[in-house]
């Protein structure tokens, strides 16, 4: 089985700015004069069996410096000359896009670039199409691998069916911490006695760790992800969802008739840096689970799609995605603004942001399922794609001297 491993990369500028745009908003994007997490990631690769072609996705949080995060990526890969790797970035991006445009799919070029977590994922996609990979395999740049059957052990089961004649086209693996444990229990604080994420978490991983091996699972982890050919051409991330875009790809590939199963045999470590704002990341969390809430909605009315509710996927994400969702997301906001700190950004989420989450949803759900209409096709048009393929293999080089926009970073 051809597979590549995909690694979204996120950077951002020397002093993280605080920023009141939904996209581009990542948990914790590495400063552009640092390293960050990849070195260990693509070192931990090194002894995988079978790897072959790694495909890391840059994405910004600024375009100012998108061409300076990606020659921060070339320079640590320069360390990791066995590696066979493409950096993907804005060149490639544009290469794609002409294409598209090319074959008249020039409407799907707004869920497929380097802003925010679903698009990014798409792009990643659209690149092992390019190259016929029959497998992708997603890893995060926090993530460690330990053993060399790292691939082994993501593509067992992988294509074939079940005793009841079900194909695993979809698998997860799970996270761990660098002492080996899968939950972290953590002290709930009474601001958030509705919104107890945390526990609805780990008792969905309680549930999925238990025999067999292969269960169905209503939630993924990006970072430990493995998709066949036959459900990734067919079924696309969701650019619209502003974070979980990994769980949910579940939801997505629930609608059209598929499951996404957990391996409890398969793990990476996940080493995560601490996030630089807790209030945005609950602000993303808001926009997320309403967003989720009417999609599930809106997908009744859509009558070649299997129906998902949010008691099918219970405990989590379930308990986040039904009705009540939006006077919980406010009165957890208001709790917080009076025992925690970034007492503004709560009461700013508390006043603002559960109205136009409401209506972001209302916006843009729709839109999700005109992309994904459009996506087999579109798949199915770049397969094996001759002009793109030269690019992305390496048989074509790109002057990136010559691409405008290239120019020194403005200090901060």
């Amino acid at each position: 089985m051809a597979c590549c491993v995909v690694i979204p990369t996120f950077w951002t500028r020397r002093r993280e700015r605080t920023t009141g745009s939904l996209f581009g908003v990542y948990d914790h994007p590495t400063p552009i004069d640092q390293d960050g997490t990849l070195p260990d990631c693509l070192e931990s690769l090194r002894t995988v069996s079978g790897l072959g072609r790694v495909i890391l996705i840059v994405a910004a949080t600024d375009t100012s410096i998108e061409h300076a995060a990606e020659d921060r990526v070339r320079r640590i890969l320069e360390e990791f000359p066995d590696i066979d790797a493409l950096v993907f970035g804005p060149a490639e991006l544009g290469s794609l896009h002409r294409r598209l445009e090319q074959v008249e799919f020039a409407d799907m070029i707004n869920g497929v670039n380097l802003v925010g977590y679903g698009a990014v994922r798409n792009v990643g996609l659209m690149a092992a199409a390019v190259l016929g990979c029959d497998s992708v395999v997603f890893l995060d740049d926090d993530e460690v691998v330990t053993g060399e059957d790292f691939l082994d052990r993501g593509h067992w089961g992988l294509g074939r069916r079940l005793t009841d004649g079900t194909p695993v086209l979809a698998k997860s693996g799970y996270y761990v911490d660098e002492e080996g444990r899968h939950q972290r229990h953590v002290e709930p604080h009474w601001a958030d006695m509705f919104w107890r994420q945390r526990d609805s978490l780990n008792e969905a991983l309680a549930l999925i760790m238990k025999p067999p091996r292969l269960q169905r699972s209503p939630l993924a982890f990006g970072g430990c992800l493995a998709l066949h050919r036959d459900m990734y051409c067919n079924v696309s991330f969701d650019p619209w969802v502003l974070r979980g875009e990994d769980v949910d790809y579940v939801i997505n590939a629930r609608m059209h008739g598929a499951d996404v199963f957990i391996d409890d045999t398969w793990s990476v470590i996940h080493k995560p840096p601490a996030p630089t704002s807790e209030a945005l990341r609950f602000r993303q969390d808001v926009y997320r689970f309403v967003y989720e809430q009417r999609k599930i909605e809106f997908a009744k009315s859509q009558v070649d799609l299997r129906q998902v509710t949010p008691k099918s996927m219970l405990p989590y994400p379930g308990n986040f995605i039904d009705s009540s969702i939006g006077w919980r997301a406010t009165v957890t906001a208001l709790m917080r603004a009076v025992s925690r700190r970034e007492k503004a950004a709560y009461f700013s989420i508390a006043r603002h942001a559960i109205r136009d989450a409401s209506h972001y949803a209302r916006t843009n759900c729709q839109s999700y399922f005109e992309f994904q209409r459009r996506w087999p096709m579109m798949m199915d048009r770049i397969w094996d794609e001759v002009a793109l393929k030269a690019i992305f293999s390496g048989e074509r080089r790109v002057d990136r001297g010559a691409i405008t926009g290239r120019f020194p970073i403005v200090p901060d």
